[in-house]
Protein backbone atom coordinates (compact mmCIF):
# COMPACT_ATOMS: atom_id res chain seq x y z
CA UNK A 1 0.00 0.00 0.00
CA UNK A 2 1.44 3.57 -1.24
CA UNK A 3 0.62 6.36 0.83
CA UNK A 4 1.05 9.75 -0.58
CA UNK A 5 0.04 12.94 0.63
CA UNK A 6 -2.47 15.05 -1.56
CA UNK A 7 -1.59 18.46 -1.95
CA UNK A 8 -1.72 20.71 1.26
CA UNK A 9 -5.10 22.91 1.57
CA UNK A 10 -5.25 26.34 2.02
CA UNK A 11 -8.02 26.39 4.28
CA UNK A 12 -7.08 27.00 8.08
CA UNK A 13 -7.39 24.38 10.12
CA UNK A 14 -9.19 24.93 13.08
CA UNK A 15 -6.23 24.52 15.93
CA UNK A 16 -6.32 21.36 18.13
CA UNK A 17 -7.16 21.88 21.91
CA UNK A 18 -4.40 20.55 23.07
CA UNK A 19 -1.90 21.37 20.87
CA UNK A 20 -2.53 24.89 19.13
CA UNK A 21 -1.48 24.32 15.52
CA UNK A 22 -1.60 21.07 13.19
CA UNK A 23 -0.45 20.67 9.84
CA UNK A 24 -2.76 21.52 7.07
CA UNK A 25 -3.63 18.36 6.01
CA UNK A 26 -7.25 17.96 5.48
CA UNK A 27 -9.35 16.38 8.18
CA UNK A 28 -10.95 12.97 6.55
CA UNK A 29 -7.76 12.25 4.50
CA UNK A 30 -5.69 11.64 7.64
CA UNK A 31 -8.51 9.86 9.80
CA UNK A 32 -8.86 7.53 6.21
CA UNK A 33 -4.89 6.55 6.44
CA UNK A 34 -4.91 5.88 10.39
CA UNK A 35 -7.99 3.70 10.08
CA UNK A 36 -6.08 2.09 7.28
CA UNK A 37 -2.50 1.44 9.01
CA UNK A 38 -3.97 1.37 12.67
CA UNK A 39 -6.49 -1.40 11.40
CA UNK A 40 -6.54 -4.73 13.13
CA UNK A 41 -3.76 -4.15 15.97
CA UNK A 42 -3.78 -7.12 17.94
CA UNK A 43 -0.42 -7.23 19.35
CA UNK A 44 0.76 -4.04 20.73
CA UNK A 45 4.29 -2.64 22.29
CA UNK A 46 4.14 -0.03 24.89
CA UNK A 47 6.80 1.74 25.97
CA UNK A 48 6.84 4.21 28.81
CA UNK A 49 9.23 6.76 28.94
CA UNK A 50 10.76 7.85 32.41
CA UNK A 51 9.35 11.55 32.32
CA UNK A 52 5.74 10.24 32.39
CA UNK A 53 6.47 7.68 35.30
CA UNK A 54 7.99 9.73 37.57
CA UNK A 55 7.43 13.27 39.45
CA UNK A 56 9.56 16.07 39.96
CA UNK A 57 11.14 14.64 43.08
CA UNK A 58 12.27 11.58 40.97
CA UNK A 59 10.25 9.46 42.42
CA UNK A 60 7.49 7.12 40.44
CA UNK A 61 4.07 9.43 39.98
CA UNK A 62 1.56 6.56 41.30
CA UNK A 63 -1.42 8.70 39.99
CA UNK A 64 0.13 8.93 36.74
CA UNK A 65 1.14 5.36 36.76
CA UNK A 66 -2.65 3.99 37.78
CA UNK A 67 -4.15 6.12 34.83
CA UNK A 68 -1.43 4.32 32.23
CA UNK A 69 -1.97 0.85 33.51
CA UNK A 70 -5.52 1.77 33.24
CA UNK A 71 -5.43 2.22 29.58
CA UNK A 72 -3.32 -0.71 28.94
CA UNK A 73 -5.73 -2.74 31.28
CA UNK A 74 -8.47 -1.51 28.68
CA UNK A 75 -7.05 -2.73 25.67
CA UNK A 76 -5.99 -5.85 27.42
CA UNK A 77 -9.78 -6.81 28.55
CA UNK A 78 -10.62 -5.77 24.66
CA UNK A 79 -9.01 -8.77 23.26
CA UNK A 80 -5.08 -6.84 22.15
CA UNK A 81 -1.82 -8.60 23.64
CA UNK A 82 0.39 -5.57 25.50
CA UNK A 83 3.97 -5.92 25.61
CA UNK A 84 4.96 -3.38 28.19
CA UNK A 85 8.65 -1.73 27.54
CA UNK A 86 9.12 0.42 30.94
CA UNK A 87 11.86 3.02 31.49
CA UNK A 88 11.96 4.57 35.59
CA UNK A 89 14.05 2.20 37.63
CA UNK A 90 17.33 4.92 36.93
CA UNK A 91 14.68 7.53 37.90
CA UNK A 92 13.01 6.11 40.99
CA UNK A 93 16.82 4.94 42.40
CA UNK A 94 17.93 8.33 42.30
CA UNK A 95 15.07 9.55 44.28
CA UNK A 96 16.14 7.14 46.87
CA UNK A 97 19.63 7.41 46.86
CA UNK A 98 19.45 11.07 46.68
CA UNK A 99 20.78 12.19 43.70
CA UNK A 100 19.90 14.93 41.48
CA UNK A 101 20.56 14.32 38.46
CA UNK A 102 21.11 11.33 36.71
CA UNK A 103 24.55 9.63 37.72
CA UNK A 104 27.74 9.49 35.20
CA UNK A 105 29.19 6.93 37.02
CA UNK A 106 28.56 4.03 35.68
CA UNK A 107 28.18 1.53 39.15
CA UNK A 108 26.28 4.92 40.41
CA UNK A 109 23.97 4.40 37.65
CA UNK A 110 24.18 0.26 38.36
CA UNK A 111 23.23 0.99 42.09
CA UNK A 112 20.43 3.35 40.85
CA UNK A 113 18.67 0.83 38.64
CA UNK A 114 18.83 -2.03 41.20
CA UNK A 115 17.13 -0.01 43.74
CA UNK A 116 14.74 1.16 41.75
CA UNK A 117 14.13 -1.33 39.39
CA UNK A 118 12.43 -3.62 42.23
CA UNK A 119 10.21 -0.59 43.35
CA UNK A 120 8.83 -0.07 40.08
CA UNK A 121 7.69 -3.91 39.82
CA UNK A 122 6.25 -3.83 42.95
CA UNK A 123 4.26 -0.72 42.10
CA UNK A 124 3.14 -2.18 38.55
CA UNK A 125 2.03 -5.56 40.28
CA UNK A 126 -0.03 -3.64 42.75
CA UNK A 127 -1.57 -1.43 39.90
CA UNK A 128 -2.14 -4.24 37.24
CA UNK A 129 -3.80 -6.38 40.65
CA UNK A 130 -6.34 -3.78 40.14
CA UNK A 131 -7.59 -5.17 36.91
CA UNK A 132 -7.10 -8.88 37.35
CA UNK A 133 -4.30 -8.81 35.28
CA UNK A 134 -0.76 -10.66 36.08
CA UNK A 135 2.60 -9.17 35.04
CA UNK A 136 6.29 -10.41 34.56
CA UNK A 137 9.10 -8.86 34.79
CA UNK A 138 11.44 -9.72 31.77
CA UNK A 139 15.52 -7.97 32.08
CA UNK A 140 17.02 -7.81 28.60
CA UNK A 141 20.29 -7.09 27.20
CA UNK A 142 21.60 -6.08 24.07
CA UNK A 143 23.36 -9.62 24.42
CA UNK A 144 20.04 -11.22 24.57
CA UNK A 145 18.79 -10.15 21.23
CA UNK A 146 21.66 -10.41 19.64
CA UNK A 147 22.85 -14.17 20.28
CA UNK A 148 20.52 -15.67 18.05
CA UNK A 149 19.27 -18.76 20.23
CA UNK A 150 18.57 -16.30 23.36
CA UNK A 151 16.72 -14.16 20.42
CA UNK A 152 14.47 -16.95 19.94
CA UNK A 153 14.48 -18.26 23.52
CA UNK A 154 13.63 -14.42 24.68
CA UNK A 155 10.36 -14.40 21.92
CA UNK A 156 9.23 -17.96 23.23
CA UNK A 157 9.26 -16.55 26.43
CA UNK A 158 7.40 -13.58 25.26
CA UNK A 159 4.49 -15.37 22.88
CA UNK A 160 4.13 -18.11 26.47
CA UNK A 161 3.60 -15.32 28.70
CA UNK A 162 1.07 -13.31 26.55
CA UNK A 163 -1.00 -16.65 25.60
CA UNK A 164 -1.52 -16.95 29.07
CA UNK A 165 -2.85 -13.23 29.35
CA UNK A 166 0.28 -11.82 31.62
CA UNK A 167 1.67 -8.39 30.66
CA UNK A 168 5.38 -8.97 29.99
CA UNK A 169 7.00 -5.58 31.57
CA UNK A 170 10.30 -5.55 29.77
CA UNK A 171 13.59 -3.53 30.93
CA UNK A 172 16.89 -3.40 30.42
CA UNK A 173 19.03 -5.04 32.63
CA UNK A 174 20.52 -1.91 34.06
CA UNK A 175 22.17 -3.33 37.09
CA UNK A 176 24.34 -5.55 35.39
CA UNK A 177 24.26 -3.76 31.48
CA UNK A 178 27.18 -1.79 30.52
CA UNK A 179 26.78 -1.02 27.15
CA UNK A 180 23.32 -0.29 27.36
CA UNK A 181 23.44 1.94 30.32
CA UNK A 182 25.95 4.09 28.90
CA UNK A 183 24.93 3.94 24.89
CA UNK A 184 21.61 2.53 24.63
CA UNK A 185 17.97 3.43 26.27
CA UNK A 186 14.65 1.59 25.97
CA UNK A 187 13.63 4.05 23.21
CA UNK A 188 15.69 2.13 20.96
CA UNK A 189 14.79 -1.54 23.18
CA UNK A 190 11.24 -1.00 22.84
CA UNK A 191 11.43 -1.22 18.65
CA UNK A 192 13.85 -3.92 18.88
CA UNK A 193 11.02 -5.82 21.09
CA UNK A 194 8.55 -4.81 17.92
CA UNK A 195 10.65 -6.02 15.62
CA UNK A 196 11.48 -9.09 17.29
CA UNK A 197 8.09 -10.92 18.57
CA UNK A 198 7.10 -9.02 15.74
CA UNK A 199 4.36 -6.73 16.89
CA UNK A 200 1.33 -5.12 14.89
CA UNK A 201 2.40 -1.56 16.08
CA UNK A 202 4.35 0.22 18.40
CA UNK A 203 3.88 3.09 20.92
CA UNK A 204 5.93 5.15 22.70
CA UNK A 205 4.28 7.42 25.08
CA UNK A 206 6.46 10.68 26.09
CA UNK A 207 5.66 14.22 28.09
CA UNK A 208 5.14 15.65 24.59
CA UNK A 209 2.65 15.38 22.15
CA UNK A 210 4.90 13.79 19.09
CA UNK A 211 7.28 15.50 16.65
CA UNK A 212 7.18 19.40 16.44
CA UNK A 213 8.17 21.34 13.74
CA UNK A 214 9.90 24.71 15.09
CA UNK A 215 9.86 23.46 18.43
CA UNK A 216 9.79 26.49 20.79
CA UNK A 217 8.83 29.35 18.27
CA UNK A 218 5.60 31.24 17.35
CA UNK A 219 5.16 28.56 14.02
CA UNK A 220 5.33 25.42 16.22
CA UNK A 221 3.39 22.44 14.95
CA UNK A 222 2.49 19.17 15.38
CA UNK A 223 2.99 17.10 12.60
CA UNK A 224 0.55 14.45 12.45
CA UNK A 225 2.35 11.72 10.20
CA UNK A 226 5.25 10.99 8.69
CA UNK A 227 5.48 8.96 5.51
CA UNK A 228 9.13 9.21 5.10
CA UNK A 229 11.67 9.81 7.60
CA UNK A 230 14.12 11.98 5.86
CA UNK A 231 16.94 14.28 6.51
CA UNK A 232 14.14 17.05 7.16
CA UNK A 233 12.32 14.88 9.82
CA UNK A 234 15.60 13.65 11.72
CA UNK A 235 16.44 17.56 11.69
CA UNK A 236 13.37 17.94 14.02
CA UNK A 237 14.69 15.95 16.77
CA UNK A 238 16.91 17.32 19.70
CA UNK A 239 18.15 15.02 22.50
CA UNK A 240 16.94 15.84 26.36
CA UNK A 241 17.34 18.43 29.37
CA UNK A 242 15.46 16.18 31.62
CA UNK A 243 17.49 14.99 35.04
CA UNK A 244 16.43 11.69 34.75
CA UNK A 245 16.21 10.59 31.18
CA UNK A 246 18.35 10.08 28.17
CA UNK A 247 17.86 10.28 24.47
CA UNK A 248 14.96 12.60 24.20
CA UNK A 249 13.84 11.99 20.07
CA UNK A 250 16.40 11.91 18.75
CA UNK A 251 16.60 8.73 19.56
CA UNK A 252 12.95 8.40 19.12
CA UNK A 253 13.09 9.15 15.32
CA UNK A 254 16.06 6.19 15.33
CA UNK A 255 13.28 4.08 16.76
CA UNK A 256 10.66 4.82 13.72
CA UNK A 257 13.36 4.03 11.20
CA UNK A 258 13.45 0.17 12.83
CA UNK A 259 9.98 -0.43 12.88
CA UNK A 260 8.37 1.35 9.64
CA UNK A 261 11.82 -0.98 8.11
CA UNK A 262 10.00 -4.20 9.86
CA UNK A 263 6.55 -3.26 8.98
CA UNK A 264 5.13 -1.78 11.92
CA UNK A 265 3.62 1.47 12.24
CA UNK A 266 5.00 4.29 15.31
CA UNK A 267 3.02 6.42 16.89
CA UNK A 268 4.52 8.74 18.90
CA UNK A 269 2.00 10.63 21.60
CA UNK A 270 1.88 12.40 25.31
CA UNK A 271 1.53 9.56 27.68
CA UNK A 272 -0.31 12.54 30.12
CA UNK A 273 -3.28 12.32 28.34
CA UNK A 274 -5.40 9.80 29.83
CA UNK A 275 -7.56 8.06 26.41
CA UNK A 276 -4.39 8.62 24.68
CA UNK A 277 -3.74 4.31 23.83
CA UNK A 278 -7.77 4.13 22.89
CA UNK A 279 -7.85 7.20 20.77
CA UNK A 280 -4.53 6.47 19.01
CA UNK A 281 -6.31 2.40 18.49
CA UNK A 282 -9.58 3.84 17.35
CA UNK A 283 -7.70 6.05 14.21
CA UNK A 284 -8.26 9.05 16.07
CA UNK A 285 -5.93 11.89 15.71
CA UNK A 286 -3.61 11.38 18.15
CA UNK A 287 0.36 11.90 18.36
CA UNK A 288 2.62 11.71 15.25
CA UNK A 289 2.06 8.47 12.94
CA UNK A 290 5.07 6.58 11.54
CA UNK A 291 3.39 5.02 8.70
CA UNK A 292 5.47 1.44 7.93
CA UNK A 293 7.51 0.64 4.85
CA UNK A 294 5.06 -1.94 2.96
CA UNK A 295 7.70 -4.62 2.28
CA UNK A 296 8.05 -6.10 6.13
CA UNK A 297 11.76 -7.56 6.46
CA UNK A 298 11.23 -11.46 7.16
CA UNK A 299 12.15 -12.24 11.02
CA UNK A 300 16.12 -13.15 9.82
CA UNK A 301 16.59 -10.17 7.99
CA UNK A 302 15.46 -8.20 11.07
CA UNK A 303 17.77 -9.89 13.04
CA UNK A 304 20.69 -9.13 11.28
CA UNK A 305 19.69 -5.52 10.19
CA UNK A 306 18.92 -4.20 13.90
CA UNK A 307 20.23 -6.84 16.63
CA UNK A 308 23.94 -6.69 16.23
CA UNK A 309 26.63 -4.00 17.18
CA UNK A 310 28.73 -4.91 13.71
CA UNK A 311 32.28 -5.95 14.15
CA UNK A 312 33.68 -4.56 11.08
CA UNK A 313 33.53 -2.90 7.52
CA UNK A 314 33.73 -3.83 4.33
CA UNK A 315 34.12 -0.94 1.97
CA UNK A 316 32.42 -2.14 -1.98
CA UNK A 317 33.31 0.05 -5.01
CA UNK A 318 30.21 1.40 -6.73
CA UNK A 319 29.90 -1.85 -8.96
CA UNK A 320 29.44 -3.92 -6.36
CA UNK A 321 26.93 -1.39 -4.67
CA UNK A 322 24.73 -1.49 -7.81
CA UNK A 323 24.67 -5.58 -8.07
CA UNK A 324 24.00 -5.58 -4.18
CA UNK A 325 21.09 -3.12 -4.50
CA UNK A 326 19.32 -2.98 -7.55
CA UNK A 327 20.67 -6.60 -8.44
CA UNK A 328 20.21 -8.82 -5.87
CA UNK A 329 23.48 -9.94 -5.72
CA UNK A 330 25.82 -11.93 -3.23
CA UNK A 331 29.31 -9.57 -2.12
CA UNK A 332 32.06 -11.18 -3.98
CA UNK A 333 35.68 -10.41 -3.30
CA UNK A 334 36.56 -7.99 -6.24
CA UNK A 335 33.89 -6.28 -5.12
CA UNK A 336 35.98 -5.04 -1.92
CA UNK A 337 38.40 -2.06 -1.97
CA UNK A 338 38.65 -2.30 1.47
CA UNK A 339 38.65 -4.10 4.76
CA UNK A 340 38.41 -2.36 8.35
CA UNK A 341 37.82 -3.91 12.12
CA UNK A 342 39.19 -6.88 13.50
CA UNK A 343 36.06 -9.67 12.62
CA UNK A 344 35.86 -13.16 12.75
CA UNK A 345 33.57 -15.69 10.46
CA UNK A 346 29.97 -15.48 11.06
CA UNK A 347 30.48 -12.15 12.55
CA UNK A 348 27.79 -9.51 11.12
CA UNK A 349 29.65 -6.32 9.24
CA UNK A 350 28.65 -3.16 7.85
CA UNK A 351 28.74 -2.56 3.91
CA UNK A 352 29.97 0.76 2.84
CA UNK A 353 30.00 3.05 -0.15
CA UNK A 354 33.71 4.26 -1.36
CA UNK A 355 32.01 7.67 0.24
CA UNK A 356 31.67 5.96 3.82
CA UNK A 357 28.03 5.33 3.35
CA UNK A 358 26.63 2.26 5.15
CA UNK A 359 23.44 1.03 3.14
CA UNK A 360 23.51 -2.79 3.92
CA UNK A 361 24.99 -4.96 6.74
CA UNK A 362 25.42 -8.86 6.39
CA UNK A 363 27.33 -11.91 8.14
CA UNK A 364 30.57 -12.46 6.49
CA UNK A 365 31.77 -15.90 5.56
CA UNK A 366 35.54 -15.13 5.62
CA UNK A 367 37.24 -13.32 8.79
CA UNK A 368 39.33 -10.11 8.60
CA UNK A 369 42.75 -11.08 7.84
CA UNK A 370 41.71 -12.94 4.99
CA UNK A 371 39.60 -10.50 3.25
CA UNK A 372 42.37 -7.28 4.07
CA UNK A 373 45.13 -10.12 2.90
CA UNK A 374 42.90 -10.66 0.00
CA UNK A 375 43.81 -14.71 0.96
CA UNK A 376 39.90 -15.60 -0.62
CA UNK A 377 38.74 -17.75 -2.86
CA UNK A 378 36.19 -16.30 -5.68
CA UNK A 379 33.52 -16.85 -3.71
CA UNK A 380 30.63 -15.40 -1.60
CA UNK A 381 31.94 -13.47 1.38
CA UNK A 382 28.49 -12.27 1.92
CA UNK A 383 25.55 -14.22 0.74
CA UNK A 384 22.82 -12.58 -0.34
CA UNK A 385 20.36 -14.75 1.78
CA UNK A 386 22.89 -13.20 4.98
CA UNK A 387 22.70 -9.75 3.96
CA UNK A 388 20.05 -7.07 4.01
CA UNK A 389 20.32 -3.74 2.54
CA UNK A 390 18.92 -0.82 5.19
Amino acid sequence: MALRFPPQSKTPTPPSPHFPLRPPLPFCYELSVRSTVLKDISRLVVKLGTGVLTDSRKQPDLDQMEQLVAQIAAQRKAGREIVLVTSGAVGAGMGVLGFEARPKELAELQACAAVGQSRLMTTYENLFSKFGLHVAQVLLTHDDLEHHERHLNARNTLIALLDRGVVPVINENDAVSFTELKFGDNDKLSPLDASHMPADQLVILTTVDGVIKGFGTDSARLLTMVERIDDSVEGLAGGTLSATAVGGMATKIQAAKIVTRSGIPLVIASGRKPTVLADILSGAEAGTLFIPQTDKMPGRKRWIAFFHHPKGTLIVDDGAKKALREKGRSLLPPGITRCEGDFAKDEVVRICDEDGTEFARGITRFHSVQIADRQLPREEVVHRDDLVIL
